[in-house]
């Protein structure tokens, strides 16, 4: 062997890594470039009330109100493993508990309304507490069942829950339902006065204002959400969610973490339905069925289970979609044109079925999946991997006489 040859050996690497250069300076732009691009994805959605339209921020404040449901069922589901139909009823729980704690007594034609007329921040803590408490109730009946058992069971409560929104008509409203109280926080109305209020010469109304509450609340939920993932206790649930016997092996209380993640994802139910009546303005019961509870699944089949960030990208696509296409109807093929046209719903529908066959079939991570994919083809890795060359003898892996025995060896 040459010198020269020699001399690249040893000064080779011995995994064939090459070393990383001084200073790093490759390596830091990838670490950087993430915080500098979520900086400036956050400055975007803060000043787009300025620049945007009222459709579309009421648009926004609908999906906030979407991904704080979708990241709260993928806890329970994605990351815990079990099967819930019944989301829908943990949003009716916290939509008409917000209405009536903070609601005022009246009458509504022949039905005589009650109501506490509380503060509105009184109202969403009783109903994201009250949903909680009810996923708990149901705690134990989900931690003696698995799979379709534990999701037929839920879907009971579906059931329960839009017979009495149908019956209670002093809280409910019965058929007709009742509107939702306006929200306010320490005396400022999120409404289109009380006070009047101007930024830039444009005027900051109730879309704009329902703007930024749903920026605080959904980012708040997914903060905690991947924190809680990060956790051991989340750790746990995805032990759990892989093999209980597993789990109870390792020293996990698979029925206590069962009850708290049920506690936990019926809680975001629960804010998302208080969401859902300050987006709507109104509740019915029969915006509480079944559907509702299948497009949240929807949501995080097509984000990608387990994934915070799909739950969020999901419930972008599933909530936003059926309002785009009633915006554009007359623009896009085949939908909402003369008789022959579809709904915009009807639409979406077909859309969202056409994406979870895809998604099954070629990325069962989801939209997160694909979102990896993307940009991992952009990230650059700390070291460059080379290969050696075919003349260089590869290091002998006999080991040596000054070589400590293997464990277990009697040489």
């Amino acid at each position: 062997m040459s010198e020269s040859t020699a001399t690249a050996t040893r000064g080779a690497h011995p995994s064939g890594v090459d070393p990383q250069p001084a200073g790093g300076g490759r390596s830091r732009l990838p670490s950087l470039l993430k915080p500098l691009l979520l900086a400036a994805f956050l400055v975007v959605l803060l000043v787009l009330p300025l620049y945007v339209e009222e459709f579309w921020l009421r648009t926004g404040f609908a999906v906030c109100g979407a991904i704080v449901g979708a990241i709260g069922l993928n806890l329970l589901v994605g990351n815990s493993g079990q099967l819930s139909l019944a989301h829908a009823f943990f949003l009716a729980v916290g939509a008409v508990s917000y209405v009536y704690v903070s609601g005022e007594p009246g009458g509504l034609g022949v039905a005589e309304l009650g109501g506490l007329g509380l503060p509105p921040i009184i109202g969403m803590i009783v109903g994201v507490l009250l949903a909680g408490l009810a996923g708990l109730i149901f705690s134990p009946l989900a931690a003696r069942l698995r799979g379709i058992y534990l999701g037929v069971a839920s879907l009971a409560l579906v059931f329960i829950g839009i017979h009495v929104l149908n019956s209670w008509t002093e809280v409910t409203g019965g058929f007709n339902g009742r509107a939702a109280p306006s929200f306010s926080l320490f005396g400022f109305t999120f409404g289109n006065r009380d006070p009047e209020l101007y930024v830039l010469g444009v005027p900051f109304r109730e879309a704009e204002r329902l703007w930024y509450l749903g920026l605080v609340l959904a980012l708040a939920a997914y903060v905690f959400a991947r924190n809680l993932l990060r956790s051991r206790p989340g750790r746990a649930l995805q032990t759990q969610r892989d093999s209980e016997v597993a789990a109870s092996v390792m020293g996990v209380n698979v029925q206590g973490y069962k009850a708290r993640i049920f506690l936990v994802s019926s809680m975001y139910a629960g804010l998302a339905g208080v969401m859902y009546a300050l987006s709507i303005g109104s509740i019915a019961p029969e915006s509480f069925g079944l559907e509702l509870s299948i497009l949240y699944l929807a949501m995080i089949v097509l984000g990608g289970l387990g994934s915070v960030n799909g739950a969020v990208l999901g419930a972008i696509f599933v909530s936003a979609l059926p309002l785009v296409f009633q915006r554009y109807a007359d623009l896009i093929p085949f939908v909402g044109r003369g008789e022959g046209g579809l709904a915009a719903g009807e639409a979406a529908r077909f859309l969202f079925g056409a994406a979870i066959v895809l998604v099954i079939l070629f990325e069962p991570a989801g939209l997160a999946g694909i979102g990896r994919r993307i940009t991992g083809r952009f990230r650059r890795p700390g070291g460059r991997i080379t290969q050696r060359p075919p003349d260089t003898p590869s290091r002998s892996t006999e080991p040596t006489p000054s070589d400590p025995p293997a464990q277990g060896s009697t040489t």
